[in-house]
C-alpha cells in the first residue's frame, strides 16, 4: 500500500537526534545516542530492560530533557525554550504503557478535550474527527462508553485515537501494549500498523517482534544506553552483525 495518508515519501529526516545523553545522578542512561526519523517511516526501538529506549523516547518530546546533544524536528533545532517545547508538542504524539484517560468522560469526550483546549476547535468540529478517529481504530460503537466500562485494549486504541485527532507528524509510543493481556495485544498492534501503512511516521519502543517484523522500516537496537545497530528489519532478522545484538535475537527468538 502506497504511504499516501499522512506523510510524503520517505526522503527527509523528520526527526533528528544527535549526540543525545542523558544521566541521573551518576548513572548515565543515555551514551552519545544519534539517530534519524524520516518522514513516512516507522522505527522500531528494542532491547532488554535498562537499555534506555523509554528514556530517549522522552527525549524526543521533552517529557526528560537531554543533558547533552542536539534535537531537530523539521529542519528546526529544538531548545528548552517552553513556547519551543509547547509547539514541538503538538506535532508529536504520544502513547504511553497506562491509558492515562480520564475517568469522568466518555470515550468521545476523552478524544475530543485537546482539539478543542489547546487547538481551539469547536465542538461539533472535535466530535466529527472523534468519531472519525474511533472508527479508525475499529471502536465506533464505543463512543459513548466510559473508560472503566472496555477493555485495557480498547483503551488503548481510545488513547491512540486521543493522539491522533491532534493530528501529529509523527506517534511516539512507549511500550503500548505492555500493560495489556496477551489477548487483546493484537487488536493493538493491528492498528498500529495500519496506521503506519497509511503513513505516520512513527518511533516506537517495543517488545512486540511481530510487529517489527510487520511494520518497521528500520530496527534500532539499544544496550546500557548506546545504539548499538540501526538497520533495515530484513538485515536486522537476517543477519544482525552486532554480536550483543545476536544475543539478544537468541534469547528472545528461541
Amino acid at each position: 500500500m502506497q504511504k499516501s495518508l499522512w506523510a510524503s515519501a520517505k526522503d527527509k529526516p523528520l526527526l533528528e537526534l544527535i549526540g543525545i545523553d542523558k544521566s541521573y545522578g551518576p548513572f548515565k542512561v543515555l551514551k552519545n545516542c544519534s539517530l534519524n526519523v524520516n518522514s513516512g517511516e516507522t522505527v522500531v526501538i528494542i532491547g532488554p530492560s535498562g537499555s534506555g529506549k523509554s528514556t530517549l523516547l522522552r527525549c524526543v518530546n521533552q517529557l526528560e530533557p537531554a543533558d547533552g546533544g542536539d534535537l531537530f524536528f523539521e529542519g528546526r533545532r529544538i531548545d528548552y525554550d517552553r513556547r519551543n517545547v509547547h509547539l514541538l508538542r503538538r506535532d508529536i504524539g504520544m502513547v504511553f504503557q497506562n491509558f492515562e484517560l480520564f475517568s469522568h468522560l466518555s470515550v468521545v469526550e476523552n478524544i475530543m478535550l485537546a482539539p478543542m483546549k489547546v487547538l481551539g476547535m469547536s465542538r461539533t468540529d472535535a466530535h466529527d474527527i472523534a468519531i472519525e478517529l474511533l472508527g479508525k481504530v475499529r471502536i465506533p460503537e464505543k463512543a459513548d462508553a466510559y473508560p472503566d466500562e472496555i477493555s485495557g485494549g480498547q483503551q488503548q486504541r481510545v488513547a491512540i485515537a486521543r493522539s491522533l485527532a491532534m493530528k501529529p507528524k509523527v506517534m511516539l509510543y512507549d511500550e503500548p501494549t505492555s500493560a495489556l493481556d496477551p489477548e487483546m495485544i493484537r487488536e493493538v498492534v493491528d492498528v498500529m500498523a495500519e496506521l503506519s501503512s497509511d503513513g505516520m511516521t512513527s518511533l516506537v519502543v517495543t517488545h512486540e517482534m511481530g510487529f517489527a517484523r510487520r511494520a518497521a522500516d528500520r530496527i534500532v537496537f539499544m544496550e546500557s544506553g548506546e545504539i548499538i545497530e540501526n538497520t533495515s528489519k530484513d538485515d536486522f532478522f537476517g543477519g544482525a552483525v552486532n554480536p550483543r545484538t545476536r544475543h539478544f535475537l537468541d534469547q528472545i527468538l528461541h
